[in-house]
């Protein structure tokens, strides 16, 4: 009998130590997903917008006391660290920003989202319709699986809740309040976001620029008003705010080197108030993406000249020419470590088959994760697109973008596939010697 049991011992050790750690990955996030769901439908169900976040950041902190984390609450903001110490190694950022937007949802999920909120003196409905409630999910999930696995990995995990993610101020927030300085500078930071049109299941990685400079400019242009039935009285702003709009168009087409990249475009236009009065002065409201320092001080460059010289050629004084604020903040480009993405996409390979792993372009949005890269310190980070595209939803065609209505994810193989991939990779990373 006892050698029975002696065999038995010895068989069970063998078959345990023939598992590798992505095998006890796969096999813990996968009992753990309906626990993952519920966390994640209580978020979907209960959004809250940029610098808002109070109970969502309490939740996720809560959460993450419970997995094992040394938790920082209300640190920038409504921003929350989470800190797991496990040994001598690297330390590695992994980032969730946790805000909504302020928009209806129009999915008719059952557990669609029906919170209502003042906004801008309007009542408006809100929505995760970025995939932030999956990103926070896969944070949780990651977490609870590097808990659970802590035997093959060695060094400090930091988890990052950022709010402000929307209006590109979170990232800055947590640096702004000491982020480096009092948790320590990361040897790496990752980072990923939902895409609407890789399906789920699948995840994509770009080396280098993948997400642009983001940057909000005012135009105001003044004139002189006058009755719509005499416009020869006037210098109409509104003729020389369309003017330059249209010459704004030449920069891409005609400044730009074709090898180069670059968006402006005009999101508003505000001026007048009745149709028969010519107004005294409009307002263009442009977003601007490049992705160098050279091409964006080009752009504002030819910004300049181009609604200076429209002003001028309509006969419009030196004291009447246009005004164009260029903020100083802007969101920076996300710029992805090449050398970084080439061992996540190993990792991310074995996690769920190199197939399902595949090539993501540049892309023109912004990321204000991309701060956390872009401090003297210089850490190397990357910022990886997450597939959540329903099966039905990619044979159909019908691919609802990021901040539509209609947006949802699959979400069960989404954060799966995000915990496999991300806990992978933080593992493979941690035992790089």
């Amino acid at each position: 009998m006892k050698y029975l049991l002696a065999v038995a011992t010895l068989i069970l050790a063998s078959f345990a130590s023939t598992t590798s750690p992505g095998e006890d990955i796969a096999r813990y996030v996968e009992a753990d997903m309906e626990y993952l769901f519920n966390f994640y439908k209580k978020r979907h169900q209960n959004p809250e917008i940029s610098l808002k976040e109070k109970e969502t950041a309490k939740d996720l902190a809560t959460e993450l006391k419970k997995a094992g984390f040394e938790v920082t609450e209300n640190f920038g903001g409504y921003g929350i660290v989470g800190i797991l110490k496990n040994g001598k190694g690297p330390t590695i950022l992994y980032r969730t920003d946790m805000d909504a937007l302020p928009m209806a949802e129009k999915t008719n999920l059952d557990y669609a989202s029906s919170t209502m909120i003042e906004y801008s003196g309007t009542k408006v409905g809100t929505m995760h319709s970025c995939g932030h409630d999956v990103h926070m999910t896969s944070l949780l999930g990651t977490a609870r699986a590097m808990v659970e696995t802590k035997k093959n990995w060695k060094g400090t995990l930091m988890l990052i809740g950022q709010p402000a993610e929307e209006i590109g101020a979170g990232a800055r927030m947590m640096l702004d309040a000491g982020l480096y300085d009092k948790f320590g500078v990361p040897d790496y930071g990752v980072g990923l976001h939902s895409s609407p049109s890789i399906a789920a299941g699948q995840v994509g990685f770009g080396k280098g620029f993948t997400m642009a400079n983001t940057e909000s400019i005012d135009i105001k242009v003044f004139g002189y008003g006058a009755h719509g039935a005499s416009p020869h009285m006037s210098i109409d702003p509104v003729v020389i705010a369309s003017m330059i709009v249209m010459d704004l168009q030449t920069i891409v087409s005609r400044n730009l080197k074709p090898t180069e990249s670059a968006v402006v475009t005009v999101g508003a236009i505000q001026g007048g108030v009745k149709h028969n009065i010519i107004p005294d002065e409009v307002i263009l409201k442009l977003t601007v993406r490049t992705y160098t320092e050279e091409v964006r001080t080009m752009v504002h460059k030819r910004i300049r000249e181009i609604s200076k010289g429209v002003a001028i050629a309509a006969g419009l004084p030196e004291e009447k020419l246009p005004e164009v604020t260029i903020p100083e903040d802007f969101t920076p480009a996300n710029y992805n470590n090449p050398e970084l993405v080439d061992r996540l996409t190993a990792s991310a390979g074995k996690a769920i088959g190199s197939d399902n792993v595949i090539y993501a372009e540049p892309q023109m949005v912004g990321e204000d994760f991309s701060r956390y890269g872009s401090t003297e310190h210089k850490v190397p980070t990357v910022l990886y697109w997450l597939g959540t595209v329903p099966d039905a939803r990619m044979q159909s065609g019908d691919l609802p973008g990021l901040h539509s209505p209609f947006y949802y994810p699959d979400p069960q193989k989404s954060i799966e596939t995000a915990v496999k991939v991300t806990s992978q990779g933080l593992m493979d990373l941690f035992n790089d010697k």
